[in-house]
């Protein structure tokens, strides 16, 4: 029977909504190493970065010692619309496991956009909006991010200019219709409406893109049109930044009924998702305080974390952005057209790079059909459609729960849930008519991407 002293959600008061963001970089011992200038190879200074982002945003991407940073009381009273979202104890899960392990997991699906991607989309948007800027520019993967920027440049009165990662586009033409609901123009990417979508589509012709793809095409118009900047929803430090209330929220749900967790498990891509929930239980880590197993969960056919190099790397294929030191495939590896649109970045996040080469957290990868199996099996007892991304938290947290069945062990298990899949029933269908397939570059495949890193030894 369930343990009745832990209710199966657990939801916070308005009033514990995190006012402050917790910066993880302040607790490292070894930082981030900096973005450089792509013409210099210097690191990056506000001033380099200026015309790319907003100047707030500037000042939270450079900023490596304050642990904590204040938010803005109009991007609280935002939060208030859908936080804070439940931690939910998943006993059904459980149960259909078999498993003495606790599974918990924080759902971050319970707004509009459909994903944790709101929580800094609203705070980029205050930042545009509070310099006086007409619009941003963005690109978008599975779209959850594309979709929670026009909502919130809609809340706003902003331009919203979205570049989609074009599988992504022809796949999930309602995700494409949601971001239109709310204002924003969406172009299929790459495109012939910039000069490195052309680029790109000569020399990839055919392609079905990539993240690093549409990131290049939406810096471009960000740069070259007044009064608007670029916006990016994972992989920088003040994404993760803003992103780190998922975590807050975790963390203060489990301490009201005593609970520790032994593994906290999140799906990356860039890292959005995954920074946001372990950042203040990495924190504790990183100070000694305490203990804690993190696990990284990302797809076989986009392996940054467990196949990569730690190297310096162009952040986008058409090499116009600044260059990160991070565990990359390569700036021109386009991945195969899998169905987690979300995790096809091609390379990681600085921050997690470093923790992760530090050895503070691990790294997997798992394959396209076992992810929709644990998808599938979680919807029917859970009763929540998971999105494909989150669904690789979801197949690892099982896999860990039933080495729990196995060895007898009771572990805490957290994962997060970064939202719902309604709009990823195209990737549904082709599981359920037994289409889909296990795509995993070869050796040679990824040394093709490898060959293009740059030459930097600093």
């Amino acid at each position: 029977m369930p343990e009745t002293k832990i209710p199966y959600k657990i939801y916070l008061d308005e009033s514990e909504i995190p006012t402050k963001w917790y910066n993880v970089r302040a607790d490292m011992k070894n930082k981030p190493a900096p973005l450089l200038n792509p013409a210099t190879l210097r690191p990056m200074t506000a001033q380099d970065l200026a015309p790319v982002f907003c100047d707030e945003l500037v000042a939270q991407e450079l900023n490596d010692t304050d642990a904590y940073i204040d938010i803005p009381e109009e991007i609280v009273n935002f939060y208030k619309m859908y936080r804070p979202s439940p931690l939910i104890r998943a006993y059904f899960l459980e149960k259909a496991l078999g498993t003495p392990a606790k599974i918990y997991y924080k759902f971050e699906g319970n707004n509009t956009s459909g994903s944790h991607k709101l929580n800094s989309a609203i705070a980029q948007a205050y930042y545009a909006k509070k310099q006086g800027l007409k619009g941003v520019t963005t690109e978008t993967g599975a779209g959850q991010w594309g979709t929670a920027l026009s909502m919130a440049c809609s809340y706003f009165d902003l331009d919203c200019k979205v570049f989609m990662v074009k599988v992504s586009y022809e796949q999930k033409p309602f995700r494409r219709e949601v971001m239109r609901t709310y204002g924003a123009s969406v172009t299929p990417s790459p495109s012939e409406t910039t000069e490195v979508g052309r680029k790109i589509l000569a020399e990839h012709p055919g392609t079905t893109g990539s993240l690093g793809c549409a990131i290049s095409e939406a810096v471009e118009v960000a740069v070259h049109t007044e009064g608007y900047r670029y916006v990016l929803g994972s992989v920088l430090n003040q994404v993760l930044l803003h992103q780190s209330v998922i975590g807050l929220e975790a963390k203060t749900a489990l301490e009201k009924y005593n609970i520790k967790p032994d593994i906290i498990i999140g799906c990356a891509g860039g890292g959005s998702n995954l920074g946001g929930l372990i950042s203040p239980f990495m924190g504790e880590k990183l100070r000694g305080e305490a203990d804690y197993r993190i696990v990284a969960v990302e797809p076989a056919s986009c392996p940054s974390f467990t196949r990569g190099k730690f190297a310096y790397d162009f952040c986008d294929t058409g090499m116009v952005c600044p260059l990160a030191k991070m565990y990359t495939l390569g700036s021109g590896f386009i991945p195969s057209a899998n169905h987690a649109g979300g995790l096809r970045y091609h390379g990681m996040s600085s921050t997690l790079s470093q923790l992760y080469h530090d050895g503070l957290m691990e790294a997997v990868s798992v394959e396209q059909t076992s992810v929709f199996e644990a998808a599938e099996q979680f919807a029917r007892v859970e009763g929540i459609l998971p999105a494909p991304e989150s669904s690789h938290a979801i197949r690892v947290a099982m896999d860990e729960a039933l080495k729990c069945k196995e060895t007898g062990e009771e572990k805490t298990i957290l994962f997060g849930l970064t939202g719902t899949g309604y709009f990823d029933m195209v990737a549904y269908q082709k599981y359920n008519d037994g289409q889909m397939t296990d795509y995993v570059p070869t050796d040679e495949d990824l040394a093709k991407g490898f060959a293009g890193l740059p030459d930097i030894n600093l």
